[in-house]
């Protein structure tokens, strides 16, 4: 799976989404693959790339989770 393949995903589920609701990024990476977990990283990076790009929000405890968060993270509309 390369960086525009996961790219093209999480804008596909983000956008999908009901208003205000967010989605988890392994349920993205479980769509992708059987062997999803080795996704979880690059998936990562991938949405923080976009979350900076201002395409979509990266949230923690419901809020704005920033450049580098730690543990897990929610992905939703921008």
């Amino acid at each position: 799976m390369i960086e525009p393949d996961l790219r093209r995903a999480i804008l596909a589920q983000v956008d999908a989404l009901r208003p205000d609701t967010t989605c988890c990024p392994s349920q993205i990476a479980r769509n992708l693959a059987p062997d999803w977990r080795p996704l979880m990283a690059p998936l990562r990076a991938e949405a923080l790339l976009l979350a900076a790009e201002g395409r979509i929000r990266v949230l923690q405890g419901g809020r704005d989770a920033g450049p580098a968060p730690r543990g897990p993270v929610r992905l939703a509309r921008s």
